[in-house]
């Protein structure tokens, strides 16, 4: 999908008060970055910003973290931040950065939770090692996830969650659940948040597929 450049949207990413600007500064300071020792879970290509905004409200004692790479759908989630429903939330920040380069923003088990949603499927295969369920990303994760620390990954796409649940067992990481059908699973749907696309695709009748994987202690 090609994404539209809208001009404005670096200039209001530099401005914002959400946005991190020099992310690398805060490596091992993120804390005090919130101002308390809350847990710090981040969404890596978070899109419009829907599932983390409701996140943060939910979860008021938990700090958040979206990544974004493109400018352009940041620019979405900080307007959408904006809003008179997400305005006054303390508890969560936003970095424009590619997600190869979480190692240089967080610190070693600085961060509790990834959450990782309808990611780029990257149907290729030659392109298989820039999915973020690859064991080059689970290893970028083990290095920054705190001891039982997990991600959480959402998907309509089959074929990327199968090759997902093969990354995990790869990886050498705990496959904690998963399921192919989330919002008829009773004990995995509780408390989910829908992302734009899951509402999108569930409208359509798409299965969500879902796992929750532990790093290897």
């Amino acid at each position: 999908m090609r994404l539209r450049n809208i001009p404005r949207a670096e200039g209001v990413i530099q401005m914002h008060r959400t946005v991190i600007k020099r992310p690398e500064d805060q490596r091992g300071c993120w804390h005090q970055v919130f101002g308390d020792r809350h847990p710090i879970y981040i969404e890596i290509g978070m899109g419009k910003g829907q599932f983390i905004l409701n996140m943060a409200k939910a979860h008021p004692d938990v700090n958040f973290i979206g990544i974004e790479r493109y400018s352009s759908v940041l620019l979405r989630a900080l307007e959408k931040f904006d809003t008179e429903e997400y305005e006054a939330l303390t508890n969560i920040r936003f970095v424009c950065m590619d997600a190869r380069n979480v190692e240089e923003v967080f610190a070693p088990e600085e961060v509790d939770k990834i959450f990782l949603n309808f990611s780029d499927p990257w149907p290729k295969a030659r392109h298989a090692k820039r999915r973020l369920t690859s064991t080059e990303f689970l290893e970028r994760y083990e290095k920054i996830l705190a001891q039982g620390g997990r991600v959480e990954f959402k998907t309509d796409n089959t074929e990327l969650f199968n090759f997902s649940l093969e990354q995990v067992k790869e990886a050498g990481w705990y496959l904690e659940k998963y399921t192919y059908d989330l919002h008829h699973q009773e004990e995995m749907n509780a408390g989910n948040i829908m992302t734009e696309y899951e509402e999108k695709f569930s409208l359509k009748g798409n299965p969500i597929n879902k796992l929750i994987a532990r790093r290897k202690d």
